[in-house]
């Protein structure tokens, strides 16, 4: 709700001619009339009482009277102000003409002169109780009107605890009155008994709840307000918003998140804010393939701008959710379009986590001459070169030694270590680098490990059997017989009989 003091100063006035005016009548002074000393029953009952005026104040009064009647009110307060020179004016006389130079003075916008007037009047000490309430309440509007806020609302707020006369235009003067004072907490029971007495109620009591719950911090009473006023304008967004809001500052994120996706499938979210807002939460809520999708879906439709940020974003979800694939050629476009070392890098990091190592490569490597860590970058393409090779057969023991150094699984491991060997010893990766070097160049080496203890398993096994038939010749006929099953020893017969100190038998 916005303070409006222009349009509050003209209601106040309005307010304070029909008082100020009343307020004179009931003293005996009806502007325009020809005479203050009239012979009906009023100016009786106020000779009766002493409130009158003599012939020659009274003169001075009603000549002040037609000038003011016609507007002269420069002339008027001459007058006026002449009269009370007059020696020997009684209190009466003196409220009288106070109070009609008070109302001189409102007439010509002297708000200032106006108020000191009609204080005058009172102090005078020539009026009845009743026409001091009277003008009491023109002094408290006035010193609203007149940017005196927080006296006026004191002395009005009095006012009306005294009189009891709650009239709701006093009720919604105050409010206002409190409001341009800042003093939020004074003017919510005003603003409360405003609310209620309202029939029909309108958007602007709403919407002064609202403004003062908010400013005071009363979430709870706020949210109640605001989920009525959505019942009454569905269709006003920022309601919306303010309701999520508060749902949000309450420590009720969920909720928020759900009105807020129930907003976006119904269509009304239609700026890039919002609809990055929605991203947003569904990426809090780890959600990454559903924000990504959104993101994708409007960045197409060109409500959310494809630029080099939303592009690094779109491919973080893609790459949160796992789908590096669905990743790659926002990444690239990502890269290409920021310039950034770490967006080639995020690039190579997708082609690594799909197996495609010499891309990978190629990405690192552009990120690296861009500044990106070499130790990270170097790792990663290693790390990749050795599992690409995961995927190949071991060499096998049929082969020949040259044949094993050349297959396409040891070939990658050696790859892998020349670039474990790039990771820079100064870097954080260094140590992890050492440690890989070993392990994959004892797997390279495991496979000819293997393979001689293959092979030296099957001589002894032969050995062994060349000893057995070696012993069984008295059976033979002085014979050496390997059984037939055992003939694929005998390319191992000379190192057996060199061991055993024998000569050929052949």
């Amino acid at each position: 709700m916005e303070k409006s003091e222009d349009t509050k100063v003209v209601k106040v006035r309005k307010t304070i001619t029909r008082i100020t005016c009343a307020s004179l009548m009931a003293m005996g002074i009806a502007l325009g009339t020809s005479t203050v000393m009239a012979t009906s029953a009023v100016a009786q009952d106020a000779a009766v009482e002493g409130r009158q005026f003599g012939t020659k104040a009274g003169t001075k009064v009603n000549e002040a009277q037609t000038l003011g009647t016609n507007g002269q009110y420069g002339a008027a307060n001459a007058l006026l102000n002449e009269a009370l020179s007059i020696e020997g004016l009684n209190a009466y006389e003196r409220s009288t003409i106070y109070t009609m130079l008070g109302q001189f003075y409102y007439e010509q916008d002297q708000l200032g002169q106006a108020l000191s007037n009609f204080q005058n009047a009172i102090n005078a000490g020539g009026m009845l109780p009743k026409e001091i309430d009277s003008l009491e309440v023109s002094i408290a509007q006035l010193m609203i009107a007149n940017g005196q806020y927080t006296e006026g609302a004191r002395r009005l707020e009095a006012w009306v605890n005294r009189t009891g006369q709650r009239n709701p235009k006093y009720t919604e003067l105050l409010m206002q009155a409190w409001i341009q004072a800042d003093n939020y907490n004074a003017a919510l029971p005003w603003a409360e008994e405003w609310f209620r007495s309202a029939s029909p109620k309108e958007r602007k009591h709403f919407d002064t709840l609202n403004f003062l719950y908010n400013n005071l911090g009363m979430q709870g009473r706020q949210a109640d307000i605001v989920k009525e006023m959505i019942v009454r304008w569905p269709e006003d967004k920022t309601l919306w918003d303010n309701w999520t809001s508060l749902l949000a500052n309450g420590g009720r994120e969920t909720e928020a998140f759900e009105v807020n996706k129930m907003l976006y499938l119904g269509g009304a979210l239609t700026s890039e804010q919002d609809l990055l807002k929605i991203v947003q939460y569904y990426s809090y809520y780890d959600m990454p393939y559903q924000a990504a999708l959104i993101l994708e879906k409007e960045m197409n439709a060109q409500r959310i701008s494809r630029n080099a940020d939303r592009l690094v974003q779109l491919s973080d979800l893609f790459r949160q959710a796992r789908e590096y694939k669905r990743a790659l050629p926002v990444l690239e476009a990502a890269a290409n379009a920021s310039g950034r070392s770490k967006s080639w890098a995020d690039y190579g990091e997708a082609l690594y986590n799909e197996g495609d190592c010499g891309k990978a490569q190629t990405a690192f490597q552009k990120a690296m001459d861009m500044g990106y860590d070499r130790g990270k970058s170097w790792m990663l393409i290693a790390t990749c070169l050795y599992e690409e090779g995961q995927a190949d057969e071991r060499p096998s023991c049929d082969m020949t030694r040259e044949q094993r150094i050349s297959s396409p699984k040891v070939i990658k491991n050696n790859n892998a270590i020349a670039a474990f060997r790039k990771v820079p010893a100064t870097s954080r990766e260094y140590s992890s680098a050492k440690k890989w070097i070993t392990f994959v160049s004892d797997e390279n080496q495991a496979y000819e490990d293997r393979c001689e203890f293959m092979a030296n398993l099957e001589r002894d096994l032969c050995f062994i059997k060349m000893d057995n038939a070696e012993e069984a010749r008295i059976f033979n006929e002085g014979k050496f017989v390997l059984e037939e099953e055992d003939q694929y020893c005998m390319p191992f017969k000379g190192a057996w009989e060199e061991a055993r100190g024998l000569q050929s038998s052949e």
